[in-house]
Parts: C-alpha cells; structure tokens; sequence
C-alpha cells in the first residue's frame, strides 16, 4: 500500500481541514498541473480516503434504526442509488475527455476525476450493501428505487453530454458541460445531503464528504481550464454560451424538483420519526434540521446551486 507522511496532504484534500463542499466550490482555485497524477495519489488515496474505498471510518457504525424499514431507510436507498447511477454515468462521459485532452496535464487529471466517479458509484452502492441489500440483488434494488429517476433526469443528461463530447467531438463544450451544467449544479445538493444525514446515518454522511472534496477539485480545476481556454479563443466564447443555453432549457423540462422532493418528504417522515436523535443539530448556521421542511431544505439547496453557478461563470469569463 502507498504510504506518505501525513503532511504530504494537500489542506484541500484533508477531511479535518478541507472546507465544505459549498465554500469550497466557490473559493478553491486549482489547475491541471498542480493536480497532476502524483498529487493525486498524495491527496486521495491515503488522504482524503485514508485507505479506505468508501471514504469513511470503519469504526463508525450503520446505526440500527437505518436498518429498519421505514421512511428514513427508503430516503437513504433512493438517494445512495440514484446517486451511483449518476457518477457511473459522469465516469463514462469522461472518457471521451481523457481521449480528446489536449496536452498531458489535462489527460492525467481528467484520468484521476473518472476514477474519483468511478470511486464515488462504487461508495454509494456500498452504503446500499451497509444498509442490508445482499450483493446478488443489489442491481434489481438500484433499478427498482432509481431506475425511473435515471430514466426522467440522467439519461436526457447524459445524452445532451454524449452529443457534445462524443458527436460534435468538442472537448471544451465537454468540459463545460460536465463542470456548469453537471457537477455545478449538483454539488450543493450533494453538501444539503452530507449535512442532513450526520446526524442520522453518519457512515452516508462520511461517504457525502469524501466525494464532496474530490468535487470541489473537479469543479475548481474544470473551471481553471474553461477561463484559460477562452482567454485564449475568446471568440468562443459566444458558441460556449450558447451552449450553456441549451444545457439550462433542458435542465428546466426535467424533473428534477419532483424527484428530490419525494425524497425531501420520505427523509422528512422519517425526521419526524427520530426528531430525539437529532436534537439541536443545525444543518446550516443558525437553522436545527429538526425545524426545517423540505421546501426550506430544497430551497435552499436551489439558491446554494445559484450562487455556485454564478461565481464559477464569472470566474470562467461566462458572467452575465
């Protein structure tokens, strides 16, 4: 196994010291080259993950009322599942991005981000396996608890990806994509999931922040090679917008408040259920989760995602 000295880790990496997905996303600056193939496995293996696959402590159990049927155990499936479903489909898009990298550093990292996905598909089935689901039923599980939702929101996503990045061939579109239309819009919701279930299922919870800090990288080291692209090509600027366009007309006709609501509520059944295990916990400064609803929570979560995608267009030169 690799090993290195604890102050080999990079502070962004750290999972003491790294900030959370949300001031992450808005404050990290990273590039291709500072993130290269050994930074990477500086940073992550026995970093961020700490040797272990699943990004979480082993000594942190699944805490019995998980492995109850009921509303809150329903919540965690759907989202574990629709979550792997979705990070499987972000490893294979970037694919035709190591294929189609321009120069070596931008090969090596997009390398390590489609194992990152890879990683984080494999972690969210294994909380599934955590939480009772016996391996030889595990695909029928996922396909029943998200396979609709993968229908209704990740593949009309994953096609308007493979139109840009395997049919017009255009590597910086794909970039774009993958970091503003994708992993920008998404990342708030996965910080709204970390934070709602430490209190509830703190194995999901350590699983939501490992990921969360490889995401915060993807999305500072996509938008460092999208600004340098158009300072370069600022006459595509124009075509990338364009692009983004089409990207957000089809992010409005999909489903997605629906599906996340329908969790939101099975999650709130299930807070209602265990309001004693969760106390005086707050889920955002100044707000107990015990007094939010899943309108607040998804609300919130919309305007985190706003503000995300604003300050990474503006610093990509996309503002406005």
């Amino acid at each position: 196994m690799l090993s290195v000295a604890p102050d080999a880790v990079p502070r962004e990496a750290d999972p003491e010291q790294a900030p959370d997905l949300l001031d992450g996303a808005l404050t990290t600056e990273l590039t291709p080259e500072g993130c290269d193939l050994a930074y990477w496995l500086r940073a992550v293996p026995q970093g961020t993950l700490r040797g272990d696959p699943m990004g979480r402590s082993r000594d942190v159990a699944v805490p019995d009322h998980m492995l109850l049927d009921g509303p809150l155990r329903e919540a965690v499936m759907q989202e574990m599942a629709f979550r792997s479903m979705a990070e499987e489909k972000a490893a294979r898009s970037l694919s035709f991005l190591v294929a189609q990298a321009p120069d070596l550093a931008e090969l090596d990292f997009f390398t390590t981000q489609l194992m990152d996905e890879a990683r984080h598909a494999y972690a969210f089935r294994g909380h599934l396996r955590e939480l009772g689901v016996p391996q030889d039923e595990l695909a029928d599980t996922m396909e029943k608890l998200a396979g609709a939702d993968r229908e209704a929101v990740l593949d009309p996503l994953e096609r308007f990806g493979r139109s840009v990045l395997e049919d017009d061939h255009d590597y910086i579109g794909g970039v774009v994509t993958l970091t503003v239309l994708v992993e920008g819009v998404l990342a708030p919701t996965a910080e709204l999931s970390e934070r709602k279930w430490r209190p509830l299922d703190a194995p999901a919870a350590e699983i939501e922040r490992a990921a969360g800090i490889d995401e915060i990288r993807h999305l500072s080291v996509g938008s460092t090679i999208v600004r340098r692209h158009l300072r370069r090509r600022p006459e595509d600027k124009a075509r990338i917008g364009a692009l983004l366009e089409r990207g957000e007309r089809l992010w409005a006709g999909l489903p997605v408040q629906e599906v996340t609501h329908r969790r939101e509520e099975l999650f709130q059944q299930g807070l209602e259920q265990h309001r004693a295990l969760v106390g005086d916990y707050e889920v955002w400064p100044g707000r107990r989760l015990v007094d939010t609803t899943a309108e607040e929570r998804m609300r919130t979560a919309l305007e985190w995602s706003r503000r995300t995608q604003r300050t990474r267009l503006a610093y990509m030169g996309l503002g406005g």
